[in-house]
């Protein structure tokens, strides 16, 4: 199977990344009025249901969370096309911002769901913009049909071809969906105890992404500077 090219592609990073997104959408959901953080086409279904019966107050509960997942991929995009960090990626400074953001998230009342949920989804926006790929294939780390739909089709390929590579990668794909399943029970039992301070566990979790990206940098930069060294060498 394909390598990391990069350590935003590793599959310890994607865990993280899961673990928290799963987290994410159980939160909005059971914590925050039954609103989905990340599964934007569930609260574009649930919007036209609204508009169907005329209920203004429960469109603006659904279409506010989509504007805010765009606003999170524009805001993370922009931040690739702008960052001129020397000693950090633009992939981490993304993580500083969507931890800041779950963090406020976590001491907004629930008079404010509405806020807490928009906050929550253009968290989830950066998230899934600023890490696309798994050892060099596209996945997410803030849904499922996608992972589900690309797993299931390795698989298949591996039972036509019986490449050794296909099976891994199916296996990667559903992995990374139980790290979201087990973010979501995670999720969902911390509510009982935590109540809405189980946001907070989001941002310990991409704090260890955070880190994992610079120890995969320091390997990569002393890999090279041996491979210059044995250069000047020759």
């Amino acid at each position: 199977m394909k390598r990391a090219r990069q350590s935003s592609e590793s599959l310890e990073l994607a865990v993280f990344l899961a673990l928290s997104g799963g987290l994410m959408d159980a939160y909005s959901y059971l914590g925050r009025g039954q609103v989905f953080a990340n599964a934007q086409t569930g609260n574009m279904l649930l919007l036209g249901v609204s508009l169907a019966q005329g209920d203004l107050e429960r469109c603006l509960r659904y279409a506010l969370p989509v504007a805010s997942f765009a606003a999170g991929i524009a805001l993370a995009h922009n931040i690739k096309l702008l960052a001129r960090l020397e000693h950090l990626h633009w992939r981490q400074l993304v993580l500083v911002i969507e931890a800041l953001i779950l963090v406020a998230v976590a001491f907004v009342p629930t008079d404010y769901n509405l806020l807490a949920n928009s906050l929550t989804s253009l968290a989830c926006g950066i998230q899934v913009q600023a890490f696309r790929k798994l050892h060099g294939r596209a996945f997410a780390t803030t849904m499922c049909i996608g992972n589900l739909r690309s797993g299931t089709q390795e698989l298949v390929t591996y039972a036509h071809t019986h490449e050794r590579e296909r099976l891994e990668a199916g296996l990667v794909y559903y992995f990374v969906i139980g790290c979201f399943v087990l973010g979501a029970l995670v999720g969902s039992v911390l509510l009982a105890i935590l109540d809405l301070r189980t946001i907070l566990v989001s941002p310990a979790l991409l704090s260890v992404a955070f880190a994992l990206m610079f120890v995969d940098r320091e390997r990569r930069c002393e890999q090279r500077r041996a491979a210059e060294g044995e250069n000047r060498v020759e």
